[in-house]
């Protein structure tokens, strides 16, 4: 494997309910097809022979349980919302041989102590995973050898998204100021999240996203955090520009 060669393996594309989304009878919620099943929006970056987790939510044990490889070396956090970590405490195999980092802003982990307190205290729980939570800040932080960028942008709050190598991965954003915006351009890989096709005060619409796709001009992008308001998985990719596809859960892209 070229060392720099870079794969993500999506291991879920949904929002926070997750589709189909519970007592839902519309088309998507009833759709047959397994790429309109979509677990909460979770993925493994692996490069330069490192596995890196981006996000934790419920679904976390499910999907690690399909996925290809189950062995991963760290875990970068996006934002607090309980369908981005709502799986912490299913790392605990993962700290089995020693301490396992995780990446996050200072409110993050304030929320994370707070959630979680057995899993930080001075006496620990047994079983409980052990954690390393290791603060970022707006400048460039280095993973087990590896450069990762914080990309700020807006949801309800501000949050960021990771540049790793020649990918960058966005998700929950509602606005991305535009000097963020110029530096992503160059970018091969755009991973970005796009809600649904009506506007959402906190999330990007499809319109929205793909305004932001055309100013970046990456060579490929893959759409996740969708709900059943994105449409049919099938009828949706046929309306979609050159190089803009919708991600779905399991899928695997490797640059």
């Amino acid at each position: 494997m070229n060392c720099d060669q870079l794969t993500i393996e999506f291991l879920g594309t949904g929002t926070s309910t997750g589709v189909p989304q519970i007592g839902c009878q519309c088309a998507v919620c009833r759709s047959t097809d397994p790429r309109d099943k979509r677990l909460r929006a979770s993925a493994i970056v692996t490069y330069r022979g490192k596995r890196l987790l981006i996000d934790c939510g419920p679904d976390f044990r499910q999907q690690i349980l399909s996925a290809s490889n189950w062995q991963l070396d760290a875990l970068l956090l996006t934002h607090n919302h309980f369908d981005h970590i709502g799986g912490i405490e299913d790392l605990r195999v993962h700290s089995a041989r020693g301490t396992f980092p995780i990446y996050a802003r200072p409110d993050v982990i304030t929320s994370l102590r707070e959630r979680l307190p057995y899993c930080f205290s001075a006496h620990h729980y047994p079983g409980a995973p052990v954690l390393n939570i290791l603060p970022i800040a707006d400048q460039p932080f280095e993973v087990c050898g590896i450069e990762v960028t914080p990309i700020p942008v807006m949801h309800n709050m501000p949050i960021v998204g990771f540049k790793i190598g020649p990918m960058a991965y966005i998700t929950d954003a509602k606005s991305i100021c535009p000097a963020v915006v110029d530096s992503l351009k160059g970018v091969r890989l755009l991973v970005i999240n796009a809600l649904r096709i009506e506007p959402h005060p906190t999330h990007m619409s499809l319109s929205e996203c793909l305004d932001v796709v055309r100013r970046i001009n990456p060579d490929r992008t893959y759409l996740i955090h969708m709900s059943h308001g994105i449409g049919l998985h099938d009828e949706v990719s046929r309306n979609l520009p050159s190089g803009v596809e919708l991600a779905y859960d399991g899928l695997k892209v490797t640059l």
